[in-house]
């Protein structure tokens, strides 16, 4: 029987390392397995969240995943991987072959637009001329905390035509009780591999913004109607979870 309404989980975590156990445990119980029509990985299977929230209240306390000893499988991230996160999050640089990083959207970002020149199709990219990171720094330290408009923007309405449109498209902020609050919306979001990375890095980048700000670090909340798992990480996460008995081949 096909569902009518769409299931909207929500995960109520205290670190990172447990918003990230306690979501595969949940992807593996109420996610809903689909073939990829357009996307990364077309033709495969990814078991996906209708809508999910992910609440971390102390997301400082423990940043990275831990993989319990006798499982042996690898944790999907580490601190040095994170820490150099950080820095593609707060640069703008990027490669020739890139169309986009987060830390270009964030710190310098940029209009790309077709022009033709001497008969040629080319692309000029245009300046924004804003950094998004100092400028709600700016905003918090000189006009006080009583304001909505902090909110820094990754995805452009362009982003539609690309190949690989950004994941992360919205990072609102809020200071409350003194500590400043990330509200995170990811269009489509991989849950083993990019979920602690993508979480770990913010972190930092939040924890750098507080201590800008002279407030204390705060909770981080994500929303995602693409949370997911691909079929080829599915039996590691049984084996992290402890739940590969949750359901049969046949569904999962």
């Amino acid at each position: 029987m096909i569902d009518e309404f769409l299931t909207p989980v929500f995960i109520d975590a205290f670190d990172l390392d447990d918003a990230w156990f306690q979501t595969l445990c949940a992807i593996l119980e109420k996610g809903k397995v689909y073939t990829i029509t357009r996307g990364s990985y077309q033709g495969a299977k990814r078991l996906e969240f209708d809508f999910v929230t992910v609440r971390v209240r102390k997301p400082s306390h423990q940043i990275i995943p831990i993989i319990p000893e006798g499982l042996n499988i690898p944790a999907p991230t580490d601190m040095d991987y994170i820490q150099g996160y950080l820095s593609y999050l707060l640069t703008g640089a990027k490669t020739q072959t890139e169309d986009y990083t987060y830390g270009e959207r964030l710190v310098d970002p940029k209009v790309r637009v077709k022009e033709v020149k001497d008969g040629q199709e080319m692309i000029r990219e245009i300046p924004l001329e804003v950094n998004q990171i100092e400028e709600v720094i700016r905003m918090y330290k000189e006009e006080g905390f009583g304001t909505n408009q902090a909110v820094m923007e990754i995805g452009m309405p362009s982003d539609i035509k690309l190949q690989d449109p950004p994941c992360l498209r919205l990072i609102d902020t809020r200071i409350r009780n003194n500590k400043l609050h990330f509200i995170l919306y990811f269009r489509s979001w991989d849950l083993w591999g990019g979920f602690p990375s993508n979480l770990g890095g913010l972190q930092l980048v939040k924890q750098y913004m507080a201590d800008m700000i002279g407030v204390e670090d705060g909770e981080m909340i994500a929303v995602s109607k693409g949370l997911h798992l691909y079929d080829y990480s599915w039996e590691v996460a049984k084996i992290r979870t402890k739940k590969w008995r949750w359901r049969s081949s046949s569904t999962l």
